[in-house]
């Protein structure tokens, strides 16, 4: 076997036990957001399981899952709101579920998202823990779990899946596995528009490959000697500096130059981009408007990109009276740490394809000209500006962990519960 055969073979083996203790974590976060939102629900008179899987973007998915594409709004202002902006992956596998078993649609889209949430733990551990260490890695996991807007994992969003697929496709390419890579590409490419951000990560690794290929440089660096799954034997967290244990800049493990190593990548780079492109060319071919058709539905509901200045007017609006001021004081303050922690992911050395997936979902949201609520929600997929803080956090004191994790749970818990019981996720 070459050496990324052993690698993965190497790296089987007990993954489900090592990720235990993030994913066991992670289910306690969850489940005591849904208690708290029932709990909250209940008093107000309101349904949580309706919150969760019958409101706003989720009533969309399953009017695609059940009668298919071609249903419009038609709003008084002249926009139009067609369920082409929603792309299919969702869909279809409400209708799977509810094809194989008694579930209706909107509880297939449950299930998918809570089922897809563990995988997105546990994929975002895989990635942590490749990199800094297990402990940096339940950190990591434990994170993304208390996010304020984290109770979106639970609902019947597109969310969860995606963050799964990217996830696991940034895993498969820091460990070399290009074709795996490329088709989960391609299946993030189907669940929401943001999948342009894995193909290009994908696309940024294996050209960076190439690049060292033909001038000659090797793949073996500092982080050569990291056992397989880039842990070590006692499971501390990466080194004092929060360097990622690896050699190459773009993440991936030392290589041998086989032509059917670089044949591999050259498949995965190609099968990256078919889901998105796919669907897009289809919308376009349904619309009548060639390449830009998905533009154009994108338009009808007010979205598009316009390097922020639409979010900024919409800051500087919330900062001209009080009590307003509060939340654009607060906006700007959230807006600064997600540009902070990109920049500490760039001077610790994260891997080039994370940078450029982190970086890419950042910008599209923060540059979108509509919907300005959902940002946080949009921002959620981006797990890779926690890992900083993860590797922090890993070198802190379990108790004083636990009890600090804990009370932002609880936080978290009752903001979330706070949140669908009034304006929600638009």
């Amino acid at each position: 076997m070459n050496d990324l055969e052993t690698r993965a073979a190497a790296v089987r083996p007990g993954a489900l036990r090592r990720a235990a203790p993030a994913l066991l974590g992670y289910a306690a976060v969850r489940a005591l957001g849904l208690v708290v939102l029932a709990l909250w629900s209940e008093a107000r008179g309101k349904s949580a399981y309706t919150l969760l899987t019958a409101r706003w973007d989720s009533l969309w998915y399953t009017r695609v899952a059940e009668l298919g594409y071609g249903y419009e709004v038609r709003l008084p202002n002249g926009d139009v709101h067609s369920n082409l902006a929603f792309f299919p992956l969702l869909p279809w596998l409400e209708r799977l579920a509810a094809a194989v078993s008694p579930l209706s649609y909107a509880d297939g889209g449950f299930v998918v998202s809570l089922l897809a949430s563990l995988a997105a733990a546990w994929g975002i551990f895989a990635v942590a823990d490749h990199l800094y260490g297990r402990r940096a890695g339940v950190c990591a996991v434990l994170l993304w779990a208390v996010l304020p807007v984290g109770i979106v994992q639970s609902m019947a969003y597109s969310e969860s899946l995606f963050t799964a697929l990217a996830a696991w496709a940034l895993y498969a390419v820091l460990t070399g596995r290009w074709v795996a890579a490329g088709l989960l590409a391609g299946l993030a490419g189907l669940t929401r528009p943001v999948g342009l951000a894995v193909v290009a990560a994908v696309w940024a690794a294996g050209v960076a490959a190439f690049l060292r290929e033909r001038s000659g440089s090797s793949f073996v660096g500092d982080g050569s000697a990291v056992p397989a799954g880039g842990a070590r034997d006692g499971g501390h967290a990466g080194p004092p500096s929060g360097a990622p244990r690896t050699g190459a800049p773009d993440g991936a493990p030392p290589s041998p130059h086989a032509p059917g190593v670089r044949l591999r990548r050259v498949v995965g780079m190609l099968l990256a981009p078919l889901g998105a492109a796919g669907y897009v060319l289809w919308v376009g071919d349904r619309t009548g408007g060639g390449l830009l058709g998905y533009l154009d539905v994108q338009a009808g509901w007010r979205n598009g990109f316009d390097g922020g200045y639409a979010f900024a007017l919409f800051v500087a609006g919330r900062l001209t009276s009080f009590p307003s001021a509060l939340a654009g004081v607060a906006l700007v303050v959230g807006v600064a740490l997600v540009v902070w922690l990109y920049v500490l992911c760039v001077r610790r050395g994260q891997p080039l394809p994370l940078l450029v997936y982190a970086g890419t979902v950042t910008a599209l949201a923060l540059c979108a000209s509509s919907y300005f609520g959902s940002k946080p929600r949009l921002l959620m997929p981006a797990f890779p500006l926690l890992l900083p803080l993860a590797v922090a956090l890993a070198r802190a004191r379990t108790r004083l962990l636990a009890a600090g994790l804990g009370a932002v749970a609880a936080g978290s818990a009752a903001y979330g519960a706070f949140w669908l019981n009034g304006s929600g996720p638009p």
